[in-house]
């Protein structure tokens, strides 16, 4: 079952409230900055979360070009291959409208873990 911790990140004390079960988890960052959204894939959201605050991706990886992320929202998946095959379906999407209405519609993620239940 996820627990939500809050956590500090860096020393300008943004604040990330996460929902960390440490199983895979399909993210989605937001920067107001960009006007953008990011999306990835991890096994440990919380971990993840600080690497791209503090951008140990270095200057060239697309995070890097804000420093106002957001974690926007989040779906915990099953596994590994369910998490990138979500993961994949957003992004081909291509689509900042369809992003926002996975936080607005709830069974559109109930939709794509049952498409990708893996």
């Amino acid at each position: 079952r996820a627990q939500v911790r809050e956590r500090k990140v860096l020393e300008k004390s943004k604040t990330f409230f996460i929902f960390d079960n440490m199983n895979w988890t399909v993210y989605i960052l937001f920067s107001k900055i960009l006007n953008k959204y990011y999306i990835g894939a991890t096994k440990n959201i919380s971990q993840r979360l600080i690497d791209h605050q503090e951008n140990i991706y270095g200057s060239k990886a697309f995070t890097a070009k804000a420093n106002d992320w957001k974690l926007y929202h989040q779906i915990n998946c099953i596994d590994e291959l369910q998490a990138k095959k979500i993961e994949t379906h957003i992004k081909k999407m291509k689509s900042s409208l369809y992003v926002e209405n996975l936080t607005k519609y709830p069974e559109m993620e109930i939709k794509l873990k049952n498409k990708y239940g893996c």
